[in-house]
């Protein structure tokens, strides 16, 4: 069993793939060529956000967006602990410091309650992080940025088609920022991202930025990276999004069954924990992950066991990000973010794609139970 399946995706899309793909080979522009500015038209409509700006990945577009925002050396950037490095390294590479937050125990994603209490003179943005899919609680996060007058940046890189009160992810703050690598619910053949955002000056912006710094051609009134997308990568995307909300349908109903599958299998037995997706959302399921218990070897005894019955497992994240050695510096210490902590040592991810079938999820589900109960 494949723990993404990219092969069946591409069976289905296969001529119109094949199709854009020649046509770049054909006109030969293979860096922002025209398809490049299709995509970001289709993307900002579908995000519906009045820019969007294609980058080279879901990493590149954070460090564009500070970039834009004049983040630099001794400012402060909030973020959640529990994520992978990219959100908080973009945040060191730019010179600031990233100040943690703890995540909510049923969401995985930053908690609004203990934000304000991280807010300094230095905070010079927010960035939550859109964990698993599922955004995070926007209205509450943009009420308390807005009060201290900070910009929000969404770390959308799993969320990318959820929904959060009838709003598309990405589109729920001043800059959205995701990620089109392969295993992402929208993915490219490679590395690229995306940035969103209203502001027609930070839109200006982050296009200089993603080009060197030029406002045109060899003149550069800022610093700025080679952030530019692949063209191929744009035609690959294009013909993805010609599917890519009937995989969001099939994801999210996939995961309820999951979660329903779940429930029935381990009936009146709180043995593991399912992902819980608050009402007014709809989550992607970029990874549909459970807790499951800690004692004695726990997880690593949970993970050969379903090896054993051929099932691919992952964790996403076995550290918190203040436990990393990179982060050692800002001199956070174990229990500082006991949610963060517990999550990272309890997590697993399951197989999760649009294609999945009835019997794979049931094979799932049954291989889950004889690995906990035997």
């Amino acid at each position: 069993m494949d723990f993404i399946d990219l092969k069946s995706q591409y069976r289905r899309i296969q001529a119109s793939v094949n199709a854009r793909i020649q046509s770049v080979l054909e006109h030969g522009q293979y860096v922002l060529g025209p398809e490049c500015t299709e995509l970001e038209t289709l993307l900002a409509n579908y995000v519906g956000t009045k820019h969007c700006v294609a980058a080279s990945s879901g990493t590149d577009t954070l460090l564009i967006a500070m970039m834009a925002l004049g983040i630099g050396p001794g400012d402060e950037v909030i973020t959640s602990p529990f994520t992978f490095i990219s959100t908080g390294e973009m945040i060191a590479l730019i010179g600031a410091k990233p100040v943690f937050v703890d995540i909510e125990p049923h969401t995985f994603n930053l908690d609004p309650a203990l934000l304000a209490a991280a807010i300094t003179p230095r905070t010079k943005a927010i960035m939550p992080v859109s964990l698993y899919g599922q955004c995070a609680d926007f209205d509450a996060i943009n009420a308390i940025a807005k009060k201290h007058g900070i910009p929000v940046i969404e770390d959308g890189a799993q969320s990318f088609g959820a929904r959060y009160k009838g709003k598309r992810s990405c589109g729920l703050s001043d800059i959205g920022s995701t990620s089109f690598f392969p295993s992402k619910p929208l993915g490219a053949y490679g590395d690229a991202g995306a940035l969103f955002t209203n502001d027609d000056h930070l839109a200006k912006l982050m296009r200089e930025i993603r080009v060197h710094g030029q406002d045109r051609r060899y003149h550069h009134p800022r610093l700025g990276i080679n952030g530019r997308l692949d063209t191929l990568q744009a035609a690959i995307l294009l013909a993805k999004m010609e599917i890519f909300e009937d995989e969001v349908q099939a994801r999210s109903r996939l995961g309820a069954r999951y979660t329903e599958l779940f429930n029935e299998a381990f009936a009146g037995q709180s043995i593991i924990k399912m992902p819980a997706i608050i009402d007014g959302n709809l989550s992607v399921y970029a990874q549909y992950t459970i807790e499951v218990p800690h004692e004695h070897e726990g997880r690593t005894q949970f993970e050969r066991r379903m090896k054993e019955q051929g099932i691919p497992t992952a964790v996403h994240y076995p550290l918190s990000l203040h436990q990393q050695p990179v982060f050692a510096n800002l001199g956070y210490k174990a229990g500082d973010f006991p949610v963060s902590e517990y999550m990272a040592a309890r997590v697993v991810s399951l197989p999760m794609h649009p294609y999945l079938t009835d019997t794979q999820q049931q094979h799932v589900v049954s291989a889950v139970r004889v690995a906990l109960l035997g």
